[in-house]
């Protein structure tokens, strides 16, 4: 049985035959065998190999290695912030104009093809890989930084206000509003529509098939797909471990205030909990797609509705409500604004937008090879306008919402109940301990601390596992279904780059040097768009009145319409 077949349940159009033939030649192209393992050499050697010296280093030089990666991401924010915020509003409107446009109809994986999951199991995939373990982890400390500042620069009103929580959900909502999903979702896009519907690797050097033909198989798409491994490991070793400290103070919480026992918040405690939790993710890995990354998923969606709900009845409904309309529209009133926004007139208050604006712009940016690629493996089946709708609607609008609960829900102890009962923990400790110090003042804090640190672990695993797919593909050239052992291997590497990051105490300053890598991961995605557009309107000259008897997109000879005339020559 073919991938094709696995994945529609019926038997492969030919240009589905085509696209995995391509595939599979383009991957032994690049390949080597070992021990029954393909694997592209210098994509999983290179990438091992940096991700090792990246870590001994950091670990190793400690401080100074600190102090040289905040010094990269300072210069990085004040010469390049400008083009941060130019490539994420560019990739936002690229999006939405390719799916309303007549682009929108084209389906991945060809006319024929049938969605491999259902559209709740689609969308919650989506969800969990793009933003779960952040809306848990910020969702409360991010509101009530920009409280106690005053709405930052941009809003410059009196802190610890009303007018301060006001503007501290409107700058929340738009940090994790449409601009972090327009990022994922054309990262997605582009590598859905080369893979299912070019015949192309799913890696993403295919992305540039229409600007450099064959060459993508050379040395400079191998540096790309590398280039992309290891920001995917990082990232998510730095997540894990970020994600265990926040579990630890979970754990703590609900220790010390239910059983009268504190656990011990130190680097062992979070070391164990992030081994177990890759215990965890291992097994997940070994299940597959189908079995395990699909059913945490749904797991993760209905844990966070729960705990939605739990903390709205809790709380002052109405005034939750009113919180979530009232900050939809400052969000939406200042959106062109706020998108634009660099701080070009801000004087002394200068440095709040790289601290929050960019950060999180650049992060989303790193991340996108990893969650975009993910989109990809999952969305074949939807027509581009099914897909954008799917990335920018759905996701969104929870996003939206889980902030306006969970901000109002912190802001309401701030402003009605007990000023800096949030504020006063989040700036002594970290924003690790902020969701918690606000379930601590509402009515069953231990139901709803257990759910967020349960759920906390399950968006870890998930995250990881999604990631774990990924650098498979990756490091076999784009193979859709990569050997057990080598999606094994990746939760692995991750796990073990966490726990050597946390002993020796260099979570931070990595994460801050992953930040600065996003600068030309921009740029690569910027040149992404153009080279998918091309590819999409090469498609449109050739679907005219007249060629439905000629074989689909112009493949006349089973290759891919966009090469050109010499790549063609070249194969003769």
């Amino acid at each position: 049985m073919t991938d094709d077949d696995d994945e529609t349940g019926s038997p492969p159009s030919p240009e589905q035959r085509r696209s995995t033939h391509e595939e599979t030649r383009h991957s032994r192209e690049t390949t080597v065998r070992w021990f029954g393992t393909e694997f592209d050499p210098v994509v999983l050697v290179g990438s091992l190999a940096i991700i090792v010296v990246g870590v001994v280093l950091t670990v190793g030089f400690g401080d100074q290695a600190s102090v040289a990666y905040r010094a990269t991401f300072a210069f990085v924010n004040e010469s390049f912030g400008w083009l941060y915020v130019l490539a994420v509003n560019v990739f936002l409107v690229a999006l939405v104009a390719i799916g309303l446009s007549d682009y929108g109809t084209i389906r991945l994986g060809g006319p024929d093809a049938e969605p491999e999951f259902s559209t709740l199991g689609w969308v919650a995939m989506l969800f969990s890989s793009g933003m779960g373990v952040g809306l848990l982890f910020f969702g409360v400390a991010e509101p009530i930084s920009h409280f106690v500042s005053g709405g930052g620069s941009f809003f410059d009103v009196p802190p610890n206000t009303p007018e301060a929580g006001r503007a501290a959900t409107a700058l929340t909502m738009f940090h994790w509003g449409l601009h972090p999903w327009g990022i994922y979702g054309i990262v997605g896009l582009a590598l859905g529509y080369f893979s299912y519907n070019r015949g192309l690797p799913l890696s993403f050097r295919s992305i540039f098939y229409p600007l450099v033909g064959e060459r993508i198989h050379g040395w400079a798409g191998r540096l790309i797909d590398l280039a992309a491994v290891v920001a995917t490991v990082v990232g998510l070793a730095t997540a894990t471990g970020l994600a265990a400290l926040q579990i630890t103070a979970g754990v703590d919480f609900l220790t010390t205030t239910y059983l009268g026992t504190a656990l011990a918040t130190d680097v062992w405690t979070a070391a164990t909990i992030a081994t177990a939790l890759i215990g965890v993710t291992v097994v997940s890995t070994w299940l597959g797609l189908e079995n395990g990354i699909r059913r945490l998923s749904k797991l993760n969606v209905v844990l966070m509705v729960a705990l939605l709900v739990v903390v709205l009845l809790v709380g002052d409904t109405v005034h939750l409500f009113d919180v979530f309309l009232e900050g939809v529209g400052t969000y939406l009133g200042n959106f062109v604004e706020l998108s634009l926004y660099t701080e070009a007139f801000a004087g002394e208050a200068a440095g709040w937008q790289h601290a929050y604006t960019i950060f999180y712009w650049g992060f989303w940016t790193v991340w996108s090879p990893f969650v975009g690629l993910f989109i990809a493996r999952i969305s074949r089946g939807r027509t581009i306008r099914e897909f954008v709708g799917g990335v920018l609607v759905v996701p969104v609008l929870f996003s939206l919402g889980w902030m306006a609960v969970f901000n109002g829900s912190a802001l309401f102890v701030e402003l009605s109940v007990a000023e800096g009962a949030i504020s006063g923990p989040l700036q002594e400790h970290g924003p690790a301990v902020a969701l918690f110090e606000m379930f601590s003042v509402y009515p069953l804090a231990f139901l709803t601390a257990a759910i967020a640190t349960f759920n906390l672990m399950t968006f870890l695993v998930t995250s990881a596992d999604s990631g774990s797919l990924v650098a498979s593909y990756l490091t076999t050239s784009g193979t859709r279904e990569p050997t057990t052992g080598q999606r094994v291997l990746w939760p692995l590497v991750i796990g073990a780059t966490a726990i050597v990051l946390l002993f020796g105490n260099g979570l931070r300053a990595l994460k801050t040097a992953v930040i600065a890598a996003g600068l030309p991961f921009s740029l690569v995605i910027l040149l992404m768009v153009y080279s998918l557009t091309v590819g999409l309107r090469r498609d449109t000259q050739h679907d005219r009145p007249g060629d439905a008897d000629r074989p689909q997109r112009g493949e006349s000879d089973g290759q891919d319409s966009s090469r050109t005339a010499e790549d063609r020559s070249g194969d003769e």
